[in-house]
């Protein structure tokens, strides 16, 4: 029998969880992106990779029909999930395009900008006000993007814009998503993004269409399933430890994304993507963490009124 005060604190116990889950995501969407990278070199198009993508996340939407049923398809928000599917399209898109034609260890940190955006949309769009420590971190974390692409000191390429442009749209698709999960679960989130998003990513992908070989499909098939399984373990992260434990893990995305690159593709990152990654992560952390804190404060002032 367990002694009472050798058992494990089950804050600690859930953290630990947490941080776990958030190692595993970084890790399945790390490996992700460097067979989007493969496979884009390996004569498939960005766009086509991309329907793929979302396609082969079917099986896990069937081992969520398995475990749920088929109420989780019951949602009253089926143009809300439209609207996030078109969108989640155009972000994944452009973010292959700018994948297959920029470091792989550059691409994911100029990625780490999409809560900055969403902050700046946030005040633009929603009116939410945001004190002189967000806007700090705002600027900080934008100047990392500066510091990676280097305006002015070499050529700006065409793939850390594509990039930060998804990183853009991806902004309003968090916005989208939050409002979805007001009142549907994950698992109807997830099933409907992949039941709408197959046949909207399609379209472009026709028009620069090949038949992908049978090892290209085999890649494929774990890549969907990968990108697909990511949303899951991300969403199993931020539930069971605290944001302040968990959001840290997720600069391990930009050493997965170092490591694979200099094994797979001989891509050796500047210490500009170090030092620009860290100033954007840190940056979208703080913003995360202080949102989550006023968050915490106003839901205590109103549960005192």
């Amino acid at each position: 029998m367990t002694r009472p005060e050798n058992r494990r604190p089950v804050w600690l116990s859930h953290n630990l969880q947490g941080m776990g889950w958030m190692l595993v995501t970084t890790v399945l969407i790390v490996t992700m992106h460097t067979m989007i990278r493969h496979l884009a070199e390996d004569g498939l198009h960005p766009f086509e990779i991309g329907f793929f993508r979302t396609f082969f996340g079917a099986p896990v939407v069937v081992v969520l029909l398995l475990k749920y049923g088929w109420g989780i398809l019951k949602t009253d928000q089926l143009k809300v999930h439209g609207i996030r599917s078109f969108g989640h399209v155009a972000a994944m898109m452009l973010f292959f395009l700018g994948l297959s034609m920029t470091p792989l260890a550059t691409a994911n940190a100029l990625a780490f900008t999409a809560p900055l955006f969403a902050t700046v949309l946030a005040v633009i769009a929603l009116g939410e006000t945001i004190r002189w420590r967000r806007w700090a971190a705002l600027i900080f974390g934008f100047a990392g993007t500066l510091v990676i692409i280097r305006p002015g000191f070499v050529d700006v390429g065409t793939g850390p814009i594509l990039v930060l442009v998804s990183s853009a749209i991806w902004a309003v698709i968090l916005i989208v998503i939050k409002t979805l999960g007001k009142r549907d679960s994950t698992p109807t989130i997830v099933t409907y993004m992949v039941l709408l998003m197959s046949p909207i990513a399609l379209v472009p992908a026709l028009f620069v269409w090949v038949w992908p070989t049978w090892e290209q499909l085999g890649i494929l098939l774990v890549m969907g399933v990968m990108g697909t399984t990511a949303h899951l373990t991300l969403t199993q992260a931020l539930r069971l430890g605290d944001a302040a434990v968990v959001m840290p893990m997720d600069f391990f995305k930009l050493i997965w994304a170092a490591a694979f690159g200099v094994l797979i593709f001989g891509e050796f990152p500047t210490l500009y993507t170090w030092i620009g990654g860290f100033m954007i992560f840190a940056s979208a952390t703080y913003i995360a963490l202080r949102e989550r804190a006023l968050a915490r404060t106003r839901a205590a002032a109103n549960k005192d009124v």
